[in-house]
């Protein structure tokens, strides 16, 4: 896709979007076979359940057929919100992951795998999880010191009220 087409793709959609109380965080055409498939990826702060995923989806459509920004050719549009392993790339990100445990790739190297539990403008406090009986450490990490981070998935993570009890 253009740098050209996604931009106007972005400002097509994101005011839509916003206006059902999500953020666009991103958009994506690919090409499989002859059709086209457009995938917009949306977010907020508390989730997005089914039905704001149907009325944002129904939103796009609508403004979608009637402009000519994805030109005359069929496409399929495809709307949801990111993967459970997402990749965290703005603020936002961040404090939507508090309390997650992340993989961090670091810029002085090596990763770190951390659960944040708070973050402010210029990094994010974590605690890395106690390994064979260790007792878990806290440590801060600067935006800075931040390669790349993707939340990490955990099956077997007790919920904080089982640990209180």
């Amino acid at each position: 896709m253009s740098t050209t087409q996604s931009e106007r793709l972005r400002e097509l959609l994101e005011p839509l979007v916003s206006s059902q109380g999500l953020d666009l965080e991103e958009i994506e055409v690919d090409s499989v076979g002859r059709k086209r498939v457009l995938r917009v990826v949306v977010d907020s702060d508390t989730g997005a359940d089914l039905d704001q995923i149907a009325d944002v989806s129904r939103a796009l459509s609508a403004k979608l057929d009637e402009s000519d920004a994805m030109g005359e050719g069929e496409y399929t549009l495809e709307v949801g919100t990111p993967g459970a392993e997402r990749p965290l790339t703005e603020h936002r990100h961040y404090v939507r992951a508090t309390d997650r445990l992340v993989k961090f790739q670091l810029a002085e190297g090596g990763e770190l795998v951390a659960r944040i539990l708070k973050v402010d403008d210029e990094g994010v406090d974590t605690e890395v999880p106690g390994v064979k009986g260790r007792k878990a450490t806290a440590r801060r990490l600067a935006f800075d010191d931040i390669v790349r981070a993707r939340v990490q998935v955990e099956f077997s993570r007790k919920d904080k009220k089982e640990e209180e009890a």
